[in-house]
């Protein structure tokens, strides 16, 4: 196993590319050969071990995975779709997600990922507003497809259902198995997220076809992935350490990646884990913290089985870490990450170096970062700033600004994360709070800007102020303050409705679990609502 220290000074992207990548980032490379061609060759290699919402197995071969998507690649060409532009894809954890994402590489145009438990308004602020993304084509399931009814100017969409007769099915059965791969260059986007906003409408961040470093380092030496391992992410490739980790990145290494169908709970998650005899697993902090919350019984099927585990998304308690070890027998590292940077931060299975109990890590090798004070300085070792990315010195640093949305994170040679943090004098970084507003539960990051324009739609909604409240299973639950308009009082049942058409216009997950009525909203002289102090209460 590589030293840490060795690894971080003699980093080299040249060197690194020529380890983990086939093409070239200068002369030629394409997602579809990165991730799948190339490994299409030996006609048994599994690319997807798939476990259905009630259990049932499938395997998908990097060969069959290659003709699918490339039927799916001549279907969008034929269709005028091509370089450059945007393929949506609100579809839920099954084999065609990858199908459709590679086919939209393989013809030069970039994938969206869309979770699905957005609603109307979400999936819109994503697509068809100014800064949206203009999808030329939606692609969804039969049970997701309604919600595109209510989105204004949706694009074309195509439908996945079960069936050779199916839309999606019919479309693939007609077109050849056959095509050549648009080579790109390294700095051209072949994904597009949208961050959660807090002082405007989610933004959104492109990923250039060279953050493939990123995600072949993250696997090998942060999750360290070996050939013999049992793979599992189970974070949604809606969201960005679900795409990256769990669709993209173990495939660039040629891994077999496991995808269930199904939504979390924790006999659905031992379960897989057995039926996968799984060894290597990631998840966010709240997937330990239930699986902790079971008891110690309920874990025995899994423990010894597993041989590491990784948690990203939100930070990690060092008192599951000490469970994960007494319990599970396991080692349960703690990383960090942004959909900007992708991860930065990370406890290394695949590294030898000291780990600290309740430190987010040491820098990925190719990231130079700083704590730095409000006047962009470096503070003093233990003292908390803002985590900062020195970017003349980052080369693994590729984020260039949001999609059609100023980045004020931009401060002369810095990037600044909007994380607080703390750095020891060993180097090691430790998490301690947001600088801003964003809303971290369960693994998901909730922009309070987007659930008080759902609830601001209600009549009875005069002013909404939403914060995050401390959780101890979710990290944060999302609660909303409202004053309600004059002459209306908070009568039974009220809350339930608001909550409800957050769950229904907005996503699943970023409901306010609890709601406050107040007469008026604290706020500064200038009309600013001061949330800290509703944070406070």
């Amino acid at each position: 196993m590589r030293d840490y220290q060795t690894a971080y000074e003699t980093f080299s992207v040249p060197e690194l590319a020529r380890e983990l990548l086939h093409g070239d980032l200068h002369q030629g490379i394409n997602a579809a050969i990165e991730c799948c061609d190339r490994w299409a060759d030996d006609p048994g290699r599994i690319a997807i071990n798939w476990i259905s919402k009630d259990f049932t197995e499938e395997s998908v071969t990097f060969a069959a995975l290659r003709d699918q998507s490339s039927r799916f690649a001549n279907y969008l060409t034929e269709r005028g779709i091509g370089r450059g532009d945007v393929i949506g894809g609100l579809l839920p954890r099954i084999p065609e997600l990858f199908v459709v994402a590679f086919g939209a590489w393989r013809i030069g145009a970039i994938y969206q990922p869309l979770f699905t438990a957005f609603g109307p308004a979400a999936i819109e602020s994503r697509i068809t507003a100014d800064a949206g993304s203009h999808a030329k084509l939606i692609v969804t399931d039969s049970l997701n497809r309604p919600k595109l009814e209510e989105v204004p100017g949706c694009p074309p969409v195509l439908v996945i259902d079960h069936g050779e007769q199916g839309e999606f099915a019919r479309a693939l059965s007609t077109r050849s198995p056959d095509h050549a791969p648009v080579m790109m260059r390294g700095e051209d986007p072949f994904v597009i997220l949208f961050t959660s906003g807090t002082t405007g409408k989610p933004k959104g961040v492109r990923w250039p076809l060279n953050s493939l470093l990123n995600f072949g380092a993250y696997m090998r030496d942060a999750i360290g992935l070996r050939p013999d391992d049992r793979y599992w992410n189970v974070a949604d490739p809606g969201w960005a350490y679900g795409m990256a980790f769990a669709v993209t990145g173990p495939l660039l290494l040629g891994h077999a990646t496991t995808f269930h169908e199904g939504g979390f709970t924790v006999d659905g998650a031992i379960r897989v884990l057995t039926m996968r005899d799984i060894t290597n697993l990631a998840g966010a902090p709240t997937v330990y913290r239930l699986m902790m919350a079971a008891g110690d019984d309920a874990m025995a099927p899994i423990s010894h089985q597993l041989r590491v585990a990784s948690s990203g998304g939100e930070p990690l308690n060092p008192e599951v870490a000490r469970w994960a070890e007494r319990v599970l027998h396991v080692s349960l590292k703690d990383h960090y990450g942004q959909t900007e940077s992708l991860m930065t931060v990370v406890n290394h299975h695949g590294l030898v170096h000291d780990v600290k109990p309740g430190a987010a890590g040491l820098p990925m090798p190719g990231f130079s970062l700083a704590v730095l004070d409000g006047d962009l300085r470096p503070v003093p070792p233990d003292t908390p700033g803002i985590l900062a990315i020195h970017r003349p010195t980052s080369p693994m640093f590729f984020f260039e600004g949001y999609y059609k949305a100023a980045t004020p994170a931009f401060q002369g040679e810095w990037y600044l994360t909007g994380d607080t943090m703390q750095q020891d004098a060993d180097g090691h970084f430790v998490f301690v709070g947001r600088d801003d507003d964003i809303i971290t539960s369960a693994g998901y990051r909730i922009g309070p800007f987007d659930v008080e324009s759902i609830l601001m739609e209600h009549p009875a909604v005069a002013e909404v102020a939403v914060v995050g409240k401390p959780d101890p299973e979710r990290t944060e639950i999302v609660k909303a303050f409202i004053v309600l308009r004059a002459r209306v009082n908070a009568i039974d049942g009220l809350k339930i409705e608001l909550q409800q058409r957050v769950r229904t216009r907005l996503s699943l997950h970023a409901y306010p679990r609890e709601i406050e009525f107040l007469e008026a909203l604290p706020k500064t002289p200038s009309g600013k609502v001061q949330r800290f102090l509703l944070r406070q209460r």
